[in-house]
């Protein structure tokens, strides 16, 4: 091997790390990349938004919504949980049994809505 082909070996084997290490800086800061955990964190965001939504839609949409809503509102912010989880609106379609996080973000999720009706 040449002077000249390990001079340029070792200048293009420092580019590429160079290139790699710019590559990961920008796309982690300004590209949007995401570790798998940070991923993980908002899918589980995501579904459990979705999934309070679709209790209070199951809510609102049983008999005497107004009324049970005005008592859940009277009631305590840390027992509505518990409120939710009684009358079942946490459970999805289909689930015998809810997720632990979903009535809580039922309940803020009601607690946003208007009582007056």
């Amino acid at each position: 091997m040449t002077a000249e082909t390990e001079i340029k070996i070792k200048y293009g084997v420092w580019g590429v790390m160079l290139g790699a290490g710019g590559a990961m800086i920008i796309g982690f800061n300004w590209g949007g990349w995401v570790t798998g955990k940070t991923s993980l964190a908002t899918t589980e965001a995501a579904v459990l938004s979705t999934r309070a939504a679709i209790c209070v839609a199951q809510f609102a949409k049983a008999p005497k919504y107004r009324e049970r809503l005005k008592e859940l509102k009277a009631t305590n912010s840390w027992e509505r949980a518990a409120v939710i989880e009684k009358g079942g609106w946490d459970r999805m379609p289909g689930e015998e049994k809810a997720e632990a996080t979903v009535g809580r973000a039922c309940a803020d999720g009601l607690d946003a809505l208007p009582a007056k009706g």
